[in-house]
């Protein structure tokens, strides 16, 4: 039943957004959901995605993470696509080059997954782009939740909006040992107001 659950909550949140693109719809979803407990299921966020839908809640998430065509072409010429590959999926005569080639830690997505080698310090930088749909002025501020083996930084940690649809960027720095097979951390932007949750999930292959 998540599909059916998921696509009325989408079609709920696109009768009140009619201009917002389906990735700022799923966008909504995942950064609005009300958070479950990792400590209860061993697959954690692979087990149950970012949360409980909260259909209220996703109709005003105050910021949206927007992904558009290019932004997937990128991510597909960097994770190995080839030209023919790619027009196969767009119907057009877009191509595959060094200077376009991206990949799936940078697309501009809501949550986070990264695969590290157990046992082996990491270090991993990527950047993230909002997009300002709450209040016209309005002060973010980051906040991250992640257990003690891992390091997360933003920079900036304070974004300020004085418009709507004003767009802000800023990276993320992860960083630390991972112990075990899934480690739970989070990005909260918060203004007073909107609460917007990024999961972050840093799991494991054994060497």
């Amino acid at each position: 039943m998540a599909c059916p659950h998921a696509s009325g909550v989408a079609a709920y949140v696109k009768s009140f957004n009619p201009t917002w693109s389906p990735a700022a719809i799923k966008s909504a979803l995942i950064t609005t959901a009300h958070v479950m407990s990792h400590t209860k299921n061993v697959d954690a966020e692979f087990a149950y995605g970012a949360g409980q839908l909260n259909p209220l809640a996703a109709v005003k998430p105050g910021l949206v993470y927007d992904v558009d065509e290019k932004d997937y072409m990128k991510m597909l010429c960097g994770e190995g696509y080839n030209t023919k590959n790619l027009r196969a999926v767009t119907g057009d005569s877009s191509t595959c080059t060094s200077t376009t080639n991206g990949n799936a830690l940078g697309l501009n997505y809501p949550s986070v997954a990264l695969l590290v080698k157990h046992g082996i310090s990491f270090s991993n930088s990527f950047q993230r782009t909002v997009t300002n749909v709450g209040k016209s002025n309005s002060i973010y501020k980051a906040t991250i939740s992640a257990p003690a083996s891992i390091k997360i930084s933003v920079e900036p940690d304070i974004l300020s909006f004085e418009a709507l649809l004003e767009k802000k960027s800023f990276v993320v720095k992860i960083e630390g040992v991972a112990e075990t097979s899934i480690l739970s951390a989070s990005l909260i932007w918060n203004d007073g107001v909107y609460n917007v949750r990024s999961p972050i999930v840093v799991y494991t292959q054994k060497s």
